[in-house]
């Protein structure tokens, strides 16, 4: 299909470019040499449990890119606007990865006894007197059963992925037919998808609380925190966008993107980018400021867990990899409307997710926490991690060439294939 409009107009082909394989190549590639090196690690290390704690935080990145894409997907079908259009396609292929991510929950569910303290303590007084808890460990465990308990773990898990499964399914088969359609309005269309998505986002919230609750948040049985959800929401959305963005940006040196690619969209992603930095330190000062105030014992000794030991200089570093660094670079109006310096500062943002989680993970188990150390068998919080995003990536890229890159029928398209100079 071929639409002109003053000197831009969309190739026939609206297809992924030849680039997009080799990028699925080369992450399949990086995959295969990360696991070899995590095997490597095992059998010199002789230890289990290090690499489903790898595993664990590279189910949480995934689970990030997968789900912040489809979060994302929902707020530009509520709020509009011509960015949208550019980083749709690439949401959308962010949200179908979810079966594999579902296949990386398996191995967790399946070893819960070996990450989790409440799954492995079925006797709690019994675990106590035997010196594998504490008391308060003990305490949370015996008045947290009836949530934190195997049968329930699994239910709820699978529970998540049929609920996330329905909105991946329903905005991705409604995005297709809308590319076709001829014979209903752009109104039609509006109206279906922000009544899918408005009520979307609500269950959203709560469905993803209630996964990192249980995925992360449970590791330590006797601490909790209302802000902790709400991280994982804005932290989702933080590395989809950047991810999203940085594809878009690579994308836009071949054809189609490179037809409705301008500087002006460029500039308002950047602003986005920032957006979510910003509302990113707000929920995590928000929670430590809680925390402080109320300065109980229970509370605060998740915080000693991650900054005494040896972890201060890592919180102090992921405090600037995931805030400061980003901020004070995308408060520059030429940053954002360079590609090169806009994908270092997404590459940046990414990383600094990778920091985060292994921050918030590791910390959680005896021989990690207050006592940051370098061993054989840490080198699986590299590892792992690595390798699963990877897989993740290749099939991504899969993904992504099974549709057009550029959305039809959609109101925005005619602005945003005039000349840059158009509005000027």
């Amino acid at each position: 299909m071929e639409l002109e409009l003053h000197e831009n107009h969309l190739p026939a082909d609206l297809s992924a470019p030849p680039a997009v394989l080799r990028w699925r190549h080369r992450a399949i590639s990086i995959a295969a040499i990360c696991a070899v090196l995590a095997v490597i690690d095992a059998l010199i290390s002789h230890n289990f449990d290090y690499v489903l704690r790898g595993w664990l935080m590279g189910l949480i990145i995934c689970l990030g890119f997968c789900l912040g894409g489809l979060a994302l997907l929902m707020v530009q079908w509520v709020s509009g606007g011509k960015w949208g259009l550019l980083i749709r396609r690439p949401l959308e292929a962010m949200s179908r990865t979810l079966p594999l991510v579902f296949l990386m929950f398996l191995p967790v569910a399946f070893f819960a006894k070996r990450l989790y303290i409440w799954a492995k303590a079925v006797d709690p007084q019994a675990a106590l007197h035997a010196g594998l808890i504490d008391a308060m460990q003990a305490h949370a465990i015996e008045y947290k059963r009836p949530y934190l308990n195997l049968e329930g773990f699994w239910i709820r898990g699978i529970i998540y992925f049929i609920i996330f499964g329905i909105f991946v399914y329903f905005l991705n088969r409604w995005s297709l037919q809308r590319d076709s359609d001829t014979t209903h309005g752009n109104w039609f269309w509006q109206k279906r998808f922000e009544n899918l998505s408005g009520p979307g986002l609500v269950v959203y919230s709560l469905v993803l609380t209630g996964m990192c609750v249980d995925w992360v948040m449970s590791l330590d049985p006797t601490w909790f925190s209302s802000m902790y959800g709400f991280m994982f929401i804005v932290a989702q959305g933080y590395a989809a966008l950047a991810l999203a963005v940085l594809m878009v940006l690579a994308l836009s040196q071949y054809e189609p993107i490179n037809a409705i690619f301008r500087v002006r969209e460029q500039h308002d992603l950047g602003n986005l980018l920032l957006a979510f930095v910003m509302l990113n330190i707000y929920m995590a000062f928000s929670q430590y400021l809680i925390i402080w105030s109320g300065n109980l014992p229970n509370e605060i000794r998740w915080y000693m867990d991650r900054i005494t030991g040896g972890w201060g200089p890592i919180a102090g570093l992921d405090f600037v990899f995931h805030w400061v660094l980003p901020f004070f670079l995308l408060l520059s109006r030429d940053l954002k409307r360079n590609k090169r310096k806009l994908a270092t500062v997404c590459c940046i943002m990414i990383f600094a997710r990778f920091w985060d989680t292994w921050w918030l993970i590791a910390p959680n188990f005896a021989g990690d926490r207050r006592n940051l150390h370098f061993s054989v068998q840490e080198l699986q919080y590299l590892f792992i991690p690595v390798a699963m995003v990877a897989l993740w990536m290749a099939y991504y890229f899969t993904t992504l060439r099974t549709r057009g890159l550029v959305a039809l029928n959609d109101p925005h398209l005619p602005e945003i294939l005039e000349p840059e100079h158009a509005h000027a």
